[in-house]
């Protein structure tokens, strides 16, 4: 009986200080269990099929120091190779912001804000088109969709 009651008196401080701990605001225990797993999954998903598009149109993905045209006479910009008129429209859709041909120029050069772009003309949008080829050839438009419905 007495070890019972000692077990038992155990078990309460036990639980007493976990349940302490884990309430208490900005501990590492509340800031992991804030990560959304599924979300987690979708973002990293989103991520994978930008990085996939960027490799398909001009052969490699990430920044890169070196200015990348394509197309006749340079009409291409860019990893994702947007034509300067695309990221205008797209930009503007985006958040109502117009911009220039340099800036437009500028982003599509810039990997992150134009891999930015790539995400919201492709799951906002559903604007593979932009893409035709890479997207046949890499079967996007199935992808998107089992993404759209984690």
């Amino acid at each position: 009986m007495a070890r019972i009651a000692v077990l038992l008196v155990v078990s309460v401080a036990a639980l007493g200080g976990c349940t302490h701990g884990s309430a208490t605001q900005g501990s590492p225990q509340t800031a992991a269990s804030a990560v959304d797993p599924r979300q987690q999954a979708i973002d990293e998903r989103k991520e994978d099929l930008v990085r996939r598009i960027a490799v398909c149109e001009s052969g490699d993905h990430g920044d890169t120091d070196a200015r990348i045209y394509g197309g006749r006479k340079g009409v291409y910009v860019g990893r994702f190779q947007f034509t300067r008129q695309t990221v205008i429209n797209y930009v503007r859709a985006m958040d109502g912001r117009e911009i220039t041909t340099d800036e437009a120029i500028e982003i599509a050069h810039d990997y992150t804000k134009a891999a930015a772009l790539t995400k919201y003309i492709v799951f906002e949008l559903d604007g593979l088109r932009n893409w035709p080829a890479c997207a046949r050839k890499l079967g996007l438009a199935r992808e998107v969709l089992q993404i759209k419905q984690m």
